[in-house]
């Protein structure tokens, strides 16, 4: 199997700024021009594991490419190319510091807080007698605030963000508007695909004032999908729902004793272990943008990549056509 990226540390001509994330390394280029690499690194719970998954970076990339691509006439997104099957180059825009996670059923942390009693979520009030994985009457949005680096990410009203300033009005409701049209596009994709889109999160930013969409849309990292076959049957016999979404890494390391507590130790990755991961993110591709996923091998992918970057930089002016 194809050793995976796990990091990178790249010099480029006007290089202003490095950010490794969990999953991205971003590098800045004369402070107009954004260039992001999807490693093959993993996160769950907040927590980098030690071993990455080859073609996972390949895999996030082209599906968050192609759905930028399938949604740029509602909203106008960052992109402006992609050298290499794993980068993506574009705008450097300043981001909103909220999310616009929007939710069409209830799972998740949503479900379990209505379990709990509330009957409002974000501001946004729920009716009674819901159940788990149950769609609602229409999607609704549950802002979080953006954490930084190492934190995680507070749930938060719009009349918060309004009353902290976060987000002008006028601007709030925009950014309202396309996210709701975007799940919508989302869902219409997923739907002719036997899926159904049950959450994810969108989010924005400006350059030059105005509006853009920014990092990665409708991937399995930032959204929840269920399979279409079979939805109903389970839901009315109380059975959890097939998802395709990395919800499966995170069972896997709770059924090994791992929830990101301080103190816990990641289970152990074996060559077999890695091999499952992978060939999951790829059955994720497959389903998610309908067609065959075709490995990038190569025997230096850092070089491959270094490479398309440079001549990109080369060929290309700082700004988006």
């Amino acid at each position: 199997m194809q050793q995976p990226v796990v990091s990178t540390d790249f010099a480029f001509p006007d290089l202003t700024h490095v950010y490794h994330g969990k999953v991205r390394d971003v590098y800045t280029i004369s402070q107009d021009l954004l260039v992001m690499v999807a490693t093959d690194r993993i996160s769950a719970f907040d927590v980098i594991l030690p071993k990455g998954i080859p073609y996972k970076g390949q895999i996030l990339n082209q599906i968050a490419a192609d759905f930028l691509d399938a949604t740029s006439d509602i909203c106008p997104n960052w992109k402006m190319a992609t050298p290499d099957p794993m980068v993506t180059v574009g705008l450097r825009c300043d981001a909103y510091p909220v999310e616009m996670i929007v939710r069409g059923y209830l799972c998740g942390s949503a479900w379990r807080a209505y379990k709990n009693g509330a009957r409002a979520i974000c501001g946004v009030a729920l009716p009674e007698g819901l159940r788990e994985n149950e769609q609602l009457p229409h999607p609704i949005i549950t802002p979080t605030t953006k954490a930084e680096q190492g934190n995680h990410d507070e749930d938060i009203s719009k009349e918060e963000i309004l009353r902290l300033g976060l987000v002008a009005p006028d601007e709030y409701a925009l950014l309202e508007k396309y996210a709701l049209d975007l799940f919508a596009r989302g869902s219409g994709i997923a739907a002719k695909r036997g899926l159904i889109l049950v959450d994810t999160k969108y989010e924005f930013g400006k350059h030059e004032d105005k509006i853009y969409l920014i990092d990665e849309v409708h991937t399995p990292d930032s959204s929840r999908y269920f399979y279409s076959e079979g939805y109903h049957e389970r839901f009315e016999k109380g059975l959890p729902q097939k998802q395709l979404s990395k919800e499966f890494v995170r069972e896997w390391l709770m059924d090994n004793g791992f929830h990101g507590k301080t103190g816990e130790t990641v289970p152990e990755m074996t060559e077999s272990v890695i091999s499952q991961i992978s060939d999951r993110y790829i059955e994720l591709y497959e389903h998610i943008i309908g067609i065959s996923f075709i490995k990038e091998e190569s025997t230096s992918i850092v070089q491959r990549i270094k490479g398309n970057i440079d001549q990109f930089l080369l060929s290309h002016p700082l700004k988006k056509n």
